[in-house]
């Protein structure tokens, strides 16, 4: 009898990571999920028990803003779980003023780009423990806007931005997610574990709720038939099972069509893809969050 595969999603309390954990957990994938309290957690739990009734959904606690909880979770996840088959890096947020997290990160690139550099880090004997295991991480075409990239000053810089801004700061967490895929595909080209990155194009989901006017631009994607969530979450769930992506590793790929997309500059920099890898890891190392 065959092993049941296990896929870690991040933010799939709501939005993308909730479709995309009721696709998967359709197709029998045993659901391990994070969420930040019990009655979140619950509600998803319910969700997705009335339409895949046979699906074992694990939680595990924590806010994904702070790196010590991170560190914990996916702790946590790889002592309750020794092979780990897919790694959904789903959860972000899109601020619209700059908030410093209590270890003194900016908030967007805390939740959008370090935490899942350190659960994919924490995760990795999981994933390497599993023939050909997968890591799908949700960035962005917003990552075409994202100003000058500043290593390693952008990763700690807390200055104040404008709601105009804030759009640009998103974008550059994305554009390091992108950066930070073409970098991890490399470096786990030998162990048989891929990693993509995916733009899934404009939702107004979870990721929208400090946008006052989010219900009402909802509504009228709804009308246009534009900006559907379930597009989204497609091409999540398409690059972590399908077999047309077995094997394909470090790309970038587009909603709808699942074809490659050809990053801005210097999202396919591989110096520059190294350079931040290096950056990353000696933050996290200072700050304590890295063995």
């Amino acid at each position: 009898m065959s092993r049941q595969s296990i896929a870690v999603i991040t933010g799939a309390t709501s939005g993308l990571g909730l479709l995309a954990a009721i696709e998967l957990a359709k197709r029998g994938t045993q659901l391990v999920l994070t969420a930040r309290n019990e009655k979140r957690a619950e509600i998803t739990r319910n969700i997705i028990k009335d339409i895949a009734p046979n699906t074992k959904v694990d939680f595990f606690y924590g806010d994904l803003s702070l790196m010590v909880d991170v560190s914990r979770i996916g702790n946590e996840i790889k002592a309750a779980y020794p092979q780990i088959d897919i790694l959904v890096n789903n959860a972000g947020l899109h601020g619209f003023e700059q908030r410093i997290t209590k270890e003194g990160f900016p908030e967007m690139i805390a939740v959008n780009y370090l935490a899942p550099w350190l659960l994919t880090h924490t995760l990795l004997t999981s994933l390497i423990n599993t023939k050909n295991a997968r890591i799908v991480i949700v960035a962005s075409e917003a990552s075409r806007n994202h100003g000058e990239l500043k290593l390693p000053e952008d990763l700690t810089n807390t200055t104040d931005f404008t709601d105009k801004e804030s759009s640009m700061i998103y974008g550059k967490t994305k554009l390091l997610n992108i950066m930070f895929t073409g970098e991890l595909g490399r470096q786990l080209d030998v162990t048989g574990v891929t990693a993509n990155a995916l733009d899934p194009g404009f939702n107004v989901t979870g990721l929208g709720r400090e946008l006052g006017f989010s219900s009402v631009l909802s509504r009228i994607l709804k009308f246009l038939h534009i900006g559907d969530p379930r597009k989204g979450a497609d091409i999540i769930v398409r690059l972590a099972t399908d077999a047309q992506y077995q094997g394909v590793t470090g790309g970038y790929f587009k909603v709808g069509t699942g074809k490659p997309i050809i990053p801005i500059h210097p999202g396919d920099d591989t110096s520059m893809q190294n350079e931040l890898w290096k950056s990353t890891e000696n933050l996290l190392r200072q700050r304590g969050y890295l063995e």
